[in-house]
């Protein structure tokens, strides 16, 4: 297990560029098993589940061949449908949680698809029913066996239909359009995500061939064709990470440039943490976020709490609460902190309580931070990275924090952020991997 020790205090200066976004990369990495022609993909994170994805993807039978550091091709051409009955592919499948973006263009090309019951963060109940109940909506039949947290789908034909999501979730609005696009007739999908990294995923699978209308709404309609070609793809920078850097430039008081961010895809990320009282300038593609000694939370019209909330998209991602929560509890002023989608993720509070900070937990889903507006800095302590987003958040006030800190299972963190430690180092930060 590594552990990161960090020394605070450091104002750090500089530019620095966002890795290609993870979360899009589980979808379109696995969107090659849809075609046995080339796809070329650049901008691919070098990052712990993106490469484990891949590792998968190759055992599973895909020639890949990485061109430079962030681009590969990959072509599936030569599947072994036999090793979704191997230890192995259980092993991998169990490793991370976009294993489960397989099942999708497995069934549409295959006709059949396993999966292990995935891993991924302990952040609270993240169920997988809006998946396969697309699925089946399409025709395929489904298993899942609880003695070994094994879900199967088949299929002999996959058909088009209508269907209304019970839940606008991303993952699911991707695996179901993957399948449905080599089914037979027109599928339509209701309260369908509408995030940026589906609207990729579209527009990458209609270079490919496919026919979907409806890109950036939540009413997509895909009418089905026999096959699919080759392609090429650029992923989007990584909002998660530009809003991570925008958080770290206010607590550590930084002049910070964010290159190449793709402003018009961040939905209200920029206008959150304005909101927080962060000052930015938008120059070209490029957010610049001065030095500031203080600052301070927005309220509402009548003078009530601020309250920051998780919403589907274009609302606030959910990945960047831990973020916000911890650039509140320097600010002036008071926020509320409402996480909705899971129950604990905000359970990484304790360590920020333990450092300093005053927060209220009021339930698994709601936290009050009383900001403190630098007036009594962190102190530095000893804690374990939870999951990607609390560590970072937590990397986040180590180094704004007085004194060394020590972070424990880093590993966490490595899972959805592109060698943190030496990019933030060239801007001045002082991380050791220990």
């Amino acid at each position: 297990m590594a552990s990161f020790e960090v020394k605070g205090g450091a104002k750090l200066r500089g530019e620095i560029i966002p890795q290609g976004a993870k979360n899009e990369a589980l979808q379109i990495l696995c969107a090659v098993l849809l075609t046995p022609e080339k796809v070329t993909i650049s901008n691919i994170p070098d990052i712990r589940d993106v490469n484990k994805l891949i590792d998968l993807l190759r055992s599973l039978g895909v020639k890949t061949e990485r061109l430079a550091q962030d681009t590969y091709t990959f072509q599936a051409d030569d599947i072994d449908i036999n090793f979704l009955d191997s230890e192995r592919f259980v092993e991998l499948g169990r490793a991370i949680r976009g294993s489960v973006m397989i099942v999708g263009p497995m069934l549409a090309r295959f006709g059949k698809a396993k999966m292990p019951k995935p891993g991924g963060d302990k952040i609270g109940r993240r169920r997988l029913d809006t998946h396969f109940t697309g699925f089946e909506k399409l025709g395929a039949s489904f298993q899942y066996s609880a003695e070994d947290d094994f879900y199967t789908v088949t299929s002999e034909v996959l058909k088009g239909a209508y269907m209304l999501l019970d839940e606008a979730s991303v993952t699911g609005t991707a695996n179901i359009l993957m399948a449905a696009v080599l089914a037979e007739g027109t599928t339509t999908i209701y309260n369908a995500a509408c995030e940026p990294y589906v609207q990729q995923l579209c527009r990458m699978l209609n270079r490919m061939g496919a026919k979907i209308s409806g890109i950036g709404s939540n009413l997509l309609v895909i009418e089905g064709v026999e096959q699919l070609g080759g392609t090429e793809h650029r992923m989007l920078p990584d909002m998660i990470e530009i809003g991570s850097f925008i958080g770290l430039a206010a607590m550590t008081g930084s002049e910070i440039t964010i290159k190449d961010c793709q402003i018009p895809e961040l939905g209200l990320i920029p206008d959150t943490f304005q909101r927080l009282g962060i000052k930015m300038e938008f120059r070209g593609d490029d957010i610049f976020i001065p030095e500031q000694d203080r600052y301070e939370v927005d309220t509402y019209i009548d003078g009530s709490i601020l309250n920051i909330a998780d919403h589907t998209w274009p609302g606030l991602t959910p990945d960047l609460l831990s973020v916000a929560l911890v650039v509140a509890t320097q600010a002036k002023g008071t926020v509320l902190v409402h996480q909705k989608m899971f129950e604990s993720r905000l359970f990484f509070v304790d360590k920020l309580i333990d450092m300093g900070a005053q927060i209220i937990l009021c339930d698994p889903h709601r936290a009050t931070v009383i900001g403190q507006n630098k007036q009594i800095p962190l102190r530095g302590i000893r804690m374990t990275s939870p999951d990607i987003r609390a560590g970072v958040a937590l990397l986040i006030a180590a180094l704004s924090a007085e004194g060394t800190s020590i972070i424990d299972n880093v590993e966490q963190i490595d899972r959805g952020y592109q060698n943190i430690d030496g990019r933030l180092n060239a801007l001045g930060a002082q991380i050791r991997r220990m």
